[in-house]
């Protein structure tokens, strides 16, 4: 049976349409995926992501194992609250998964992970983790509000108390801090501007309700894939996964390959580095009419490739996708879609960033 957020009751009360999502009873929607998006874009909007991991890495050894165990290089995370994307490879390379990590002070980290990959993510952490004088506690009992858009900055400090709201607007882009009992981050997952809060379970339907009276609009899981690849980012288990690296998923600058530091994967990518990479992942805007789903053939001049995420962009109003093509493929190529070859000009992803299309993008 799908477990259940803190704020299943407020979805259903909501009339949102519930999905099962990588074990999680998740809302798909709460009436319209295109309305809800177009929110997001214009005002502001907010999404149950209590099925990610909070994972938090404590002791005297936290940032050398996190040093060894992420590709992204741990040591740029200097100030208290500085976050950090990175992927975590196995052995040769491929993906584990991808996530964000919070440097709060020298003996404590904190970590935000995949819900879909909870029980792979924790035995690795944890089989790694004992090589090194470190503590990882997960922390089920935490909620998560994630709040985006052009006015969801300004929505959330309205809700905080005033010397905590002066604090938080002066927060910058991937930065976080601990307030009374809200972690805001200000990160996202949409290309838009706003905040990603964790705080109590039992206090999590009170600030949905609040933001609500406030006029964000709560968004769904179908609102959050599109602009998500609208942003140009990753969806783990579909963009990339253990059988690809970061080389070959558009991640390169996630890996700092150049310094001494040695990290779970880095040989595997350095060997492939020099061998050379005969794939990439790309953008794909169709030119005319037609559906872009995962899974269809592309034809480029080097050869074939396959999307690997797809759909209608309502900001772009065509249709778009990511693929993985050869190398070498130029920025005319074509997708299979029932059996008929429709042109597609390949693109450098974002689509979408802040509302505004991105220069390139036709």
């Amino acid at each position: 049976m799908p477990q259940r957020t803190p704020l299943y009751d407020a979805h259903v009360a909501a009339g949102a349409r519930m999905v099962d999502f990588g074990g999680w009873e998740m809302p798909i929607n709460y009436g319209s995926q295109i309305e809800e998006h177009h929110k997001v874009r214009n005002a502001a909007g907010m999404f149950d992501v209590s099925h990610m991991t909070v994972v938090d890495i404590k002791g005297q050894q936290a940032r050398q194992f996190l040093s060894y165990l992420l590709a992204n290089d741990i040591a740029r995370l200097k100030t208290s609250g500085r976050a950090l994307y990175s992927c975590m490879l196995n052995e040769k390379g491929g993906i584990l998964d991808d996530l964000i990590t919070y440097f709060l002070d020298e003996t404590f980290f904190r970590l935000v992970v995949n819900a879909a990959t909870h029980d792979k993510d924790m035995a690795w952490i944890n089989l790694q983790a004992r090589a090194f004088d470190v503590v990882v506690e997960e922390r089920p009992e935490l909620a998560m509000i994630a709040v985006q858009g052009p006015d969801a900055r300004a929505a959330v400090i309205a809700l905080l108390p005033v010397s905590d709201a002066a604090v938080v607007s002066e927060m910058k882009p991937f930065n976080a801090g601990q307030f009374g009992e809200l972690f805001i981050a200000r990160t996202g997952y949409t290309g838009e501007d706003g905040f990603e809060i964790s705080l109590p379970a039992q206090a999590a339907t009170a600030l949905w309700d609040q933001l609500l009276a406030a006029g964000v609009a709560p968004c769904g899981l179908g609102a959050r894939d599109t602009l998500r690849l609208e942003a140009g980012m990753n969806l783990y288990g579909q963009d990339m996964d253990e059988s690809v690296t970061p080389l070959e998923s558009a991640l390169a600058w996630t890996v700092a390959l150049q310094d001494a530091r040695d990290f779970i994967g880095k040989a595997a990518l350095l060997e492939q580095q020099k061998r050379g990479v005969d794939v990439k992942l790309v953008g794909l805007v169709l030119q005319g009419r037609g559906v872009l789903r995962p899974g269809q053939k592309i034809v480029t001049d080097a050869g074939e490739g396959v999307t690997t995420s797809g759909s209608f962009s309502p900001t772009l109003q065509k249709a778009i996708a990511f693929a993985r093509v050869p190398k070498g493929a130029s920025i005319n190529c074509q997708v299979d879609i029932r059996n008929k070859l429709l042109e597609c000009n390949i693109v450098r992803p974002p689509f979408v960033r802040n509302g505004t299309i991105c220069e390139g993008i036709n």
